[in-house]
């Protein structure tokens, strides 16, 4: 017989560069507090996404001045991105965090947690019933489409790109995007780069995946499936690359190897969303949203490990709409 517990629920303000969301919402801090949990929120967290400190005060949150305050308090941390160095002590034994964690890309941070004796909930991590991330899809949908609205941006010849136009005009042909995955992240940069214009290949060994992609989407989506020979042919025409492969709590496959950047045209542009997990190009390394590229061969990398941070108000309330009956869960012992 499960039973209802009241706890302290603390909400940090995020630290990593440039990541302006906040772990809940005021209408998620309304929902705890008629519960009868009490929630503590460092000043300011909200204020990236768009949440003043008064809102969340009018719905029952107490503010604390420092991050120290808001994890000696709590019970549960409820954040958006891993904990930084900076956070590791203040992490308590039996303290619940729940986070985007991606421990599979840094052994640090998972041997931290370990020494913590913290339970560590993983939004990336928890499943539905049928197998699905229903905590990872919303940040995947959002990351899927900025990998689109970013890959055109950088194709711009004054940031190094190819100085090509996505949907091409009149005369012109369109540019020409591949996409390595068609899960949620590959199925949201199609939609939004065919509905700019461009000629998109999605690619996967899934045949399931590439049969929903054939039927959802537009007809000059074109479905390819994977294999290392045909990832090498592809890359060598194609102007925008979006990395975007997922294995449940493990690193991703490296599907572009460093001697393949090489073959690329000059100006070609590389965005990995899956960098959270590594990437799935050998050439991938973090970058942050104040510095967000890299060349190498002429060919420019985007890979910034917390896209949706750019887009801070939409992310945080895509993200606790699925969040905040899990924090609820929670409470049940």
């Amino acid at each position: 017989q499960l039973k209802f517990v009241t706890m302290k629920i603390g909400i940090p303000k995020e630290i990593k560069n440039n990541e302006s969301r906040v772990g809940m919402t005021p209408a998620g801090v309304f929902e705890l507090v008629k519960r009868g949990h009490e929630v503590y929120i460092q000043d300011t967290a909200g204020v990236g996404s768009g949440f003043p400190n008064k809102d969340y005060e009018g719905v029952g949150a107490t503010v604390l001045n420092t991050i120290e305050e808001v994890y000696a308090i709590a019970d549960m941390i409820v954040k958006v991105k891993e904990p930084i160095q900076v956070e590791y002590d203040l992490i308590k034994p039996n303290q619940i965090v729940f986070t985007y964690f991606h421990f599979a890309s840094s052994e640090a941070l998972t041997k931290a947690m370990i020494k913590s004796n913290a339970i560590c909930i993983a939004y990336e991590t928890v499943e539905d019933e049928d197998g699905t991330l229903p905590l990872l899809t919303p940040m995947s949908e959002v990351a899927g489409r900025m990998a689109i609205q970013q890959g055109a941006k950088y194709l711009e010849k004054p940031i190094k790109g190819r100085g090509v136009l996505l949907g091409g005009v009149p005369g012109v042909s369109p540019g020409k995007v591949l996409i390595l995955g068609a899960g949620v992240v590959g199925v949201q940069a199609a939609k939004m780069a065919a509905g700019l214009g461009a000629h998109v290949t999605i690619m996967d060994i899934n045949m399931k995946r590439l049969r929903y992609v054939n039927d959802v989407l537009p007809s000059h989506v074109v479905t390819d499936f994977s294999s290392e020979y045909s990832i090498r042919q592809k890359i060598k025409d194609h102007d925008l690359i979006i990395g975007g492969v997922l294995i449940k709590g493990a690193k991703a496959p490296k599907l572009i190897t460093r001697e393949m950047i090489s073959t690329m045209r000059p100006g070609t542009v590389i965005v990995d969303v899956a960098v959270d997990q590594g990437g799935c190009i050998e050439t991938t390394k973090p970058t942050t949203h104040e510095d967000p590229t890299y060349l190498i061969d002429d060919v420019v990398h985007y890979c910034v490990a917390n896209m949706p941070g750019a887009v801070p108000y939409t992310s945080t309330i895509a993200l606790t709409n699925v969040t905040l009956s899990y924090v609820s869960k929670a409470s049940l012992i």
